[in-house]
């Protein structure tokens, strides 16, 4: 089912259908973690119906952000998403396969990639029911090994690819990092509370880096008291509901 939704200080919306790429807390933390500059050409693998692009640009504006996604039907909605809010001259949209790299746009010429990749390999645990549900949380089209080649195939020498994942596939992600020729270079769990294991982890690597990894302090959501931290507050935009 089609939904539309506000987000928190813009007064832009968000069209998605809940059968395909319902929005989720990380990729609210991952549009948090780039380090943004104005002017860098962005490219959002996988990009869905435009989240990660709205987030981007709420942080950054004078960003210019192509998504590269498959799915025929969430790249409608992702065009609706940049055309409602007035963003077409910022954010577009290409249907490609990123498995495809000579088919990839500008190789080589782009200072940040950024990806919500499927976190599971195919056939891996339960199911989710439906293609659009399952592609997203399954190996099935994409896998953490395709996203890495891509993003290295995409960014200049020097340019940043940043990715959210899960925590028991460290060791894979970082092994496809490398492979990749993107090397790690930082790396922060994401918490429910301080005294519970991380639940994602976010990553950054660098094209042509030198090895070097910095662990950052975890991103903890809610206070003890099971509150909002300041920080989960600040990634959903929602400080700016209450001036």
């Amino acid at each position: 089912m089609e939904r539309c939704d506000h987000l928190s200080g813009t007064g832009w919306t968000l069209r998605y259908d809940d059968a395909l790429f319902p929005p989720g807390t990380d990729s609210f933390a991952l549009s948090a973690f780039p380090r943004l500059k104005p002017g860098s050409r962005v490219c959002d693998l996988g990009a869905g119906v435009g989240l990660l692009g709205l987030l981007l640009l709420r942080r950054e504006l004078e960003l210019r952000i192509t998504g590269l996604e498959l799915s025929a039907e969430a790249l409608a909605l992702a065009e609706r998403n940049a055309a409602e809010n007035g963003l077409r001259d910022r954010l577009r949209f290409l249907r490609a396969d990123l498995r495809d790299g000579p088919a990839l746009p500008d190789r080589g010429r782009w200072d940040l990639v950024i990806c919500n990749p499927p976190y599971f390999p195919a056939g891996s645990g339960v199911s989710a029911s439906g293609e659009g549900r399952r592609g997203a949380r399954e190996e099935v089209s994409c896998s953490l090994e395709d996203a890495c080649r891509a993003a290295g195939q995409l960014l200049r020498w020097g340019g940043s690819f940043c990715l959210v994942h899960r925590p028991e596939r460290l060791a894979d992600l970082l092994t496809a990092l490398r492979a990749a020729g993107t090397e790690a270079k930082r790396l922060r769990p994401v918490c429910r509370a301080a005294e519970t294991a991380p639940s994602l982890l976010l990553a950054e690597g660098r094209r042509g880096g030198r090895p070097g990894l910095v662990w950052e302090p975890p991103l903890i959501l809610q206070n003890p008291d099971g509150t909002p931290t300041a920080e989960a507050d600040r990634i959903y935009f929602r400080q700016e509901d209450s001036l």
